[in-house]
């Protein structure tokens, strides 16, 4: 019933929304999403290590902060930046779909997806325990236990769809795991030699451990095209499990409000429309009929809807509510690193 029944607030305020500054129109909040995504993928271009989705959260926190645009943020924008949050996120999860080789993936053998399945719940369920247990507030916890264990920046996107999570809560999520996603690509080379790992068994490594597919691509690449195509691989196998975890998401917070009814009267759907919009686009990708232009628009629309997403969610952060938890946030996330890499580790040599 919390999920539900929370209160109407300022998305980047704790205060509630003044609706007189606000109008009904969607664009203006819109206009000012695509102006951050241009801004964002302006910054990757001059500086490629600096993913643009995690731009396109920096810049909607600036948006939020800086005082001659911070009014308009809050108010005649919130309604496009809002739906580009919302809408625009479930989008661009439908057409991650097509980045899904299912074939190519079951290629690794069954031992290889048993031993990512084995990482993904051990990384889930650690760090949503510890979470908790730190109290960190809201819904922190699940979005950083997927984010990690899953894929990043979609995942917590995702899966905060289904949960009804504050977008305060999920912008400083992303915000959390793309840095340390970030940071896996100078550290995790440097561990190579030391902890014996092969070129294929550092890309598995690698492919079982960092969070976004960009971030991936970025340091396995560095140990050569062997490497970087097990990488891929295990990487994909992991994005596949996005649909059965924000499934058990779905009937958790289904269960959890049995009974309720949405605005319109219907109860809430089991298995969400985009959830199956994402197992729909990875079928259509396993058959084969899709050319490769194709494929490459689709992801180039799927990176530019969810940055316009990640921004509108960028745009709700309150530093100073984010900050009184930043301690315990930070801790979560390295321990959750930690956790990460040390199942993917394990997992490795197991299965090598």
């Amino acid at each position: 019933m919390a999920l539900l029944n929370r209160p109407v607030r300022g998305a980047a305020s704790r205060e509630p929304i003044d609706v007189s500054r606000e109008t009904s129109s969607p664009w203006p909040g819109l206009g000012l999403a695509a102006a951050g995504v241009l801004a964002a993928w302006s910054v990757h271009r001059l500086a490629p290590w600096a993913p643009m989705l995690t731009v396109s959260v920096l810049l909607g926190i600036a948006a939020a902060h800086l005082p001659g645009l911070r009014g308009f943020v809050r108010g005649t924008a919130r309604p496009g930046l809002s739906l580009a949050g919302r809408r625009l996120m479930r989008i661009g999860i439908v057409l991650l779909g097509l980045a899904l080789g299912l074939d190519e993936v079951l290629r690794l053998g069954w031992a290889t997806v048993a031993m990512v399945a084995a990482v993904v719940a051990a990384t889930f369920l650690g760090t949503l325990w510890l979470g908790r247990r730190l109290g960190l507030p809201g819904d922190q916890p699940l979005l950083i236990a997927t984010g990690y264990s899953i894929c990043g920046a979609s995942a917590i996107g995702a899966v905060s769809q289904v949960s009804g999570s504050d977008e305060e809560d999920v912008a400083s999520s992303v915000a959390l795991v793309t840095l340390c996603g970030t940071l896996a690509i100078a550290v995790l080379p440097l561990l190579q030699a030391p902890l014996g790992l092969s070129d294929p068994e550092f890309g598995r490594w690698v492919g079982a451990s960092v969070h976004d597919v960009g971030q991936v691509v970025a340091t396995a690449q560095t140990a050569g095209p062997g490497a970087l195509g097990e990488a891929v691989l295990v990487k994909l196998m992991r994005v596949a499990m996005l649909a059965p975890l924000v499934a058990a998401v779905a009937f958790s917070v289904r269960a959890r409000n049995r009974g309720v009814r949405t605005s319109s009267g219907r109860r809430p759907a089991p298995v969400p429309l985009f959830v199956a919009g994402f197992l729909a686009a990875a079928a259509l990708r396993a058959t084969g009929t899709l050319p490769d232009v194709a494929l490459e628009w689709a992801h180039t629309a799927q990176e530019l809807l969810l940055a316009a997403a990640l921004f509108g969610l960028g745009s709700a952060v309150h530093l100073p509510t984010l900050s009184r938890t930043g301690g315990r946030a930070a801790l979560l996330g390295l321990a959750a690193w930690v956790v990460v890499a040390g199942a993917s580790y394990a997992g490795v040599l197991l299965t090598s």
